[in-house]
């Protein structure tokens, strides 16, 4: 039971001391509310309306100035004392521990403060933008006053520039001033907003007005004058290339030129009406196609000219080409009679053929035209470059198709010199075995000599065949060449092979009598020579001198020289 008792006066301890700690921090707050009421009375917000009084108070500044002036006066007069109403509340709850309704009624008093310190910061943000439009409006104003008197100077001084335009651009500029006064107007009144709305129209049309009067004169005399002056150059220019042969009636230029010659007429009454820039949308589009129209007739001009200076020699040139296949054909015909001429030669050769043929049309049609007029000289122009582009193509392709006719016979002498040759080495070798000394001459070197000797033979059968075949012929070559090269060489080897034998057997009889076992080898390389067999001769005979005395074979063969 005393647990119980002292349970329960602990809990309430507890309870107390909580309650005390929320109370406590409940009197703080209401501390620091009081303190941002006190901070919100005491600013000088009426001194910093009172900078409006600068100003006009009339109008819409008046209005404002109202409208901040009630919104100030009910936060000292209605809002500020209910907040120390709500700040008592919230103590007196406090004192009883009520914390809850404390606490809402210091929610109340910071939504309250807050409202007003945003409608605090709009009145300054909105003074200031009041007080900045003024200073701001009033220094545009005292910059553009100048510049619309120099625009009025300007035009008084160059009217003649202006032409018909002239009393347009004074009613522009009587415009601007009325502006100006229309301004000036609304700041009396007060209304430094709408003031500030008129400075910015006043700023966009003095722009707009100097811009004017600066473009106008370029313009107008480009319309009035310039560009019909060189529209009407250009017309007699067209006229006189007509009288001189150029070809320039179907495209119509006359027609076009006079069309423009109207448009400007007009464009001179829209430009005395003040309309500028339609017209100079116009104006830049008539020169940049007159600019087209001059180099599109310059070109017409050296196009005759290229026409003029090389027509005859492109003719020239096709008929050399013509003659010069003439005689190619000749060529070809009489080296048929002689040679196998390959499918792709012959293919080349009737492809040179169509291809002069189509010159000659091309060249025809060329000159068709040119009399008849009905293409203009910058398109008879290149297609008489192409046809002189095609002319030296084919001259070159037609000098390589002779230089192939020409290698033809250059290969035919060549394989008579070649195997001319071999015949000559077949002779040679057959000649140095003979005078070699050697017991005899094994079969498979005179199989080779035979071989040699039919497969040469075979390469002049090939050249005395006609039509002669130079693709057989080299093939056969290439296989004589081939298979003396191999008897050169295999009978190099066996003569110096049988003469090393003799060496290596006389050096080696120094030792005959002392080793028994040498003298047998010996003799066995002896039987071999005397059998044909000069390799195995050579290697019974070293081995068995080797075993005697190494290094024997390399000392021989440092002073030995084979007898030629």
């Amino acid at each position: 039971m005393v647990g119980y008792i002292i349970g329960g006066i602990l809990i309430l301890i507890l309870l107390i001391i909580v309650g005390l700690i929320l109370r406590k921090k409940i009197y703080d707050e209401v501390d620091q509310h009081e303190s941002w009421k006190m901070d919100i009375m005491n600013r000088n917000v009426s001194s910093e309306l009172q900078r409006v009084k600068s100003l006009n108070l009339s109008g819409e500044t008046q209005e404002k100035f109202e409208s901040w002036k009630s919104t100030w006066d009910q936060i000292l007069t209605r809002d500020l004392p209910d907040i120390e109403e709500f700040l008592l509340d919230a103590e007196e709850a406090a004192d009883r521990f009520r914390i809850s309704a404390a606490k809402k009624n210091l929610v109340e008093v910071e939504n309250i403060l807050r409202t007003i310190e945003e409608l605090i910061k709009q009145m300054f943000k909105e003074l200031n933008d009041l007080l900045d439009s003024e200073k701001q409006s009033r220094k545009q104003i005292e910059e553009m006053q100048p510049k619309i008197k120099e625009l009025r100077h300007s035009l008084l001084q160059n009217r003649y520039l202006y032409g018909k335009a002239e009393p347009k651009f004074e009613s522009e500029i009587i415009g601007l001033q009325q502006l100006l006064e229309k301004y000036q107007e609304e700041v009396d009144l007060g209304n430094y907003y709408e003031a500030k709305h008129l400075v910015d129209e006043l700023s966009d049309s003095v722009a707009h007005v100097a811009e004017k009067l600066e473009e106008f004169p370029l313009i107008y005399k480009k319309c009035k004058k310039e560009i019909p002056d060189q529209i009407k150059e250009l017309l007699a220019g067209i006229e006189q290339m007509k009288e001189e042969g150029y070809r320039v009636e179907h495209l119509e230029l006359d027609k076009e030129l006079n069309n423009y010659l109207e448009q400007l007429a007009i464009s001179v009454e829209q430009l005395e009406n003040g309309d500028l820039y339609q017209v100079y949308d116009l104006t830049q589009g008539i020169e940049e196609r007159l600019t087209e129209i001059y180099e599109m007739l310059e070109e017409e001009a050296r196009a005759k000219s290229y026409i003029e200076n090389h027509i005859s020699s492109v003719k020239s040139s096709l008929e050399n080409a013509i003659d010069d296949f003439k005689d190619t054909n000749e060529e070809v015909e009489q080296l048929q009679q002689t040679y196998y001429l390959e499918e792709n030669d012959l293919e080349l050769y009737a492809n040179l053929e169509k291809w002069i043929h189509q010159l000659e049309k091309k060249l025809a049609q060329i000159e068709i035209d040119l009399e008849g007029e009905t293409q203009t000289y910058v398109t008879l122009k290149d297609q008489l470059k192409s046809n002189k582009d095609d002319l030296d193509q084919l001259h070159h392709s037609h000098q390589e198709f002779k230089d192939q006719l020409q290698t033809i016979r250059k290969d035919e002498l060549e394989a008579r010199e070649k195997v001319s040759n071999l015949k000559q080495e077949l002779f040679d070798i057959n000649k140095k075995l003979q005078k070699s000394n050697l017991p005899g001459i094994p079969s498979f070197l005179w199989n080779l000599l035979d071989e040699a000797t039919g497969k040469s033979d075979i390469v002049i059968q090939k050249l005395e065949k006609q039509p002669l075949d130079m693709g057989e012929v080299s093939h056969a070559l290439t296989e004589a060449e081939t298979t003396v090269e191999a008897l050169v060489k295999q009978s190099n080897a066996l003569i110096e092979q049988a003469y090393l034998v003799e060496q290596v057997i006389q050096y080696a009889n120094r030792y005959r009598s002392k080793y028994p076992l040498l003298a047998t080898q010996l003799q066995e390389a002896e039987r071999k020579f005397r059998n044909f067999e000069y390799e195995l001769a050579l290697d019974t005979a070293t081995k068995a001198l080797e075993e005697i005395e190494p290094g024997a074979l390399n000392r021989l063969k440092e002073f030995m020289e084979v007898p030629v």
